[in-house]
């Protein structure tokens, strides 16, 4: 429901909303990692180089897909974003057979062409390309690509990205308040929703780390499709966002291609060979 709260920003320009997005997510993973006593593991990660550097390469990655998140819903781009999230898993098996050599069945071949021709079909109908959903699906694809050789656990990790993220925020944040331009502290509203994009932006992540412990994977599988598909319903029911022919085609390949994906892992787990 995350469309709904940085809807709630009006005209404050995405970056200024990003930058305090990074920085009380920073502040709240930083109390939570203390409150649970797991500073050690954030000192132990800090003093690894390589752990560090590509820590701040997935920093970079997840600032562009934050700020493009923000930036497409608040530009009326809501069934674009709702896209991105849906093509991601697909996009996420395709880095892994070009990147980590993994093998792909000729399912998940079929569910990626699907899912190819479904972008296509809409490029070549529209005459433009889905550039929010592509780029909000392969920088999060090129980020989990890169956590999965990180060796820091979810939530010490993503502290770290957001302190690596933070010292820039902080001038930019410095930067408009001197000059005027920033918005927080001019309203008890617009700062309290600074504060809170820590929050929602934090809790669902780390409600989804807890999750992936209890639940069988094939259950999380389907609920990571929930959110996109929450996002596509306020897209085209509450914003009233266009949904033409072309959408019904492309959303219908990239759904078609899932349920194979889908269907073909739950066969994979259940006939191991």
């Amino acid at each position: 429901m995350l469309p709904i709260y940085w809807k709630l920003f009006g005209q404050i320009p995405a970056v200024e909303v990003l930058s305090h997005r990074m920085i009380w997510s920073m502040v709240l993973l930083s109390a939570l990692l203390v409150l649970l006593k797991r500073r050690s593991e954030l000192a132990e990660a800090i003093r690894k180089p390589k752990a560090i550097a590509l820590l701040l390469a997935t920093a970079l990655l997840l600032t562009f897909n934050w700020g493009l998140y923000i930036y497409g819903v608040n530009s009326d781009r809501v069934v674009e974003t709702s896209l991105g999230y849906f093509i991601n898993p697909l996009a996420s098996v395709l880095l892994g057979f070009v990147f980590l050599k993994e093998r792909l069945t000729r399912a998940q071949v079929a569910a990626v062409l699907l899912a190819a021709a479904g972008v296509g079909y809409f490029i070549w109908n529209v005459g433009q390309v889905p550039a929010i959903a592509l780029g909000l699906a392969f920088s999060f694809a090129f980020y989990g690509l890169l956590r999965k050789i990180v060796p820091v656990a979810p939530m010490v990790g993503l502290a770290i990205e957001t302190l690596l993220i933070t010292p820039i925020a902080l001038l930019l944040v410095g930067y408009w308040a001197a000059t005027g331009a920033g918005h927080f502290g001019t309203d008890w509203r617009s700062s309290l929703l600074f504060v809170g994009a820590g929050v929602a932006t934090s809790l669902p992540l780390l409600w989804f780390n807890n999750a992936a412990k209890r639940l069988q994977l094939s259950t999380l599988g389907f609920c990571q499709y929930l959110a996109p598909s929450l996002q596509l319903l306020l897209g085209v029911w509450l914003y009233r966002e266009p949904f033409t022919p072309a959408h019904v085609v492309t959303f219908g390949c990239i759904w078609s291609a899932l349920l194979i994906f889908s269907l073909s892992a739950i066969w994979q787990r259940s006939n191991p060979r």
